[in-house]
C-alpha cells in the first residue's frame, strides 16, 4: 500500500509578490527549492499563517538568491505581500518505508527568505 506523507517543507517564508495576471503557480527562489528538495512543476500546498487559507498549486523556479516567494494567478487573491506561509510538498511511498522516512524541513530567515 502507498501512503502520502510530507516530503518537504519551507517553514514560515514571506510572500514577496502576488501577481494576479499570471497563468498560475507559486514562484520560489531556486536556493530554497534545492534546500527543501522541491522541484519545478511539483504540486505543493500553501498554508497562509496570516489568514488561514490553504491552497494547492505547482512550483515555478525563481531567481537564485533572490528570496522570491511569488503567488501567481487566481491564488494571488488569497495572499497579501508580507504574509507568512508554509510551503509543503508531499510524496507517495510504501507504507513500511513511510514509517522511518524523515522529511526535509527548511527554516529560512523569515524576514529575508534566505538560508543565512
Amino acid at each position: 500500500m502507498l501512503v502520502q506523507v510530507v516530503k518537504s517543507k519551507l517553514h514560515r517564508v514571506r510572500i514577496t509578490q502576488a501577481d494576479l495576471n499570471y497563468i498560475g503557480s507559486i514562484t520560489i527562489d531556486e536556493d530554497l527549492m534545492e534546500a527543501a528538495n522541491i522541484i519545478e512543476g511539483e504540486r505543493v500546498q500553501i498554508v497562509n499563517i496570516n489568514n488561514g487559507e490553504r491552497l494547492e498549486t505547482y512550483v515555478i523556479k525563481g531567481e537564485r538568491g533572490s528570496g522570491e516567494i511569488c503567488m501567481n494567478g487566481p491564488a494571488a487573491r488569497r495572499v497579501s505581500v508580507g504574509d507568512i506561509v508554509i510551503i509543503i510538498g508531499y510524496g507517495f511511498m510504501d507504507f513500511e518505508e513511510a514509517k522511518t522516512f524523515k522529511p526535509t524541513l527548511v527554516f529560512p530567515n523569515e524576514s529575508t527568505n534566505r538560508l543565512d
